[in-house]
């Protein structure tokens, strides 16, 4: 119930949404743990507002990096198929918490973010 109450309020973040912010991946991962034990009260955290706009401002910045290594002929670091379904916040949170703790501490949100789509949609030929 804690996780669709969790998903519910974060969404599927698009993949057609995405200047971030960067909070420190850890951080982010210790807020979203205490959001989840929160349950229905976390739909009243300031918290809900501030890591839904990490997401939607990560995969911002992330869709412009991918746009913009393909508009100067470079390959890009993932390559999502035209109508995506997005992913959504269980597949990240699994995805992140999956990463081991040493490579964790060293990474920003967006940084674990991308390393999800990478692995989600790798580039082909």
């Amino acid at each position: 119930m804690k996780k669709l109450l969790l998903a519910a309020s974060l969404a599927v973040f698009p993949m057609t949404a995405l200047s971030a912010q960067n909070m420190p991946l850890n951080q982010f991962l210790v807020r979203a743990t205490a959001l989840e034990k929160k349950g229905p009260l976390a739909l009243l955290s300031s918290d809900m507002n501030l890591l839904k706009k990490e997401i939607t401002e990560s995969a911002k910045a992330l869709r412009a990096e991918r746009l913009a290594a393909r508009a100067a002929g470079k390959k890009p670091a993932y390559c999502p198929p035209e109508k995506s379904g997005g992913v959504g916040v269980e597949e990240i949170l699994g995805h992140l918490r999956s990463i081991p703790e040493p490579q964790r501490a060293r990474m920003s949100s967006k940084d674990g973010f991308k390393s999800l789509l990478v692995r989600k949609y790798p580039c082909r030929g």
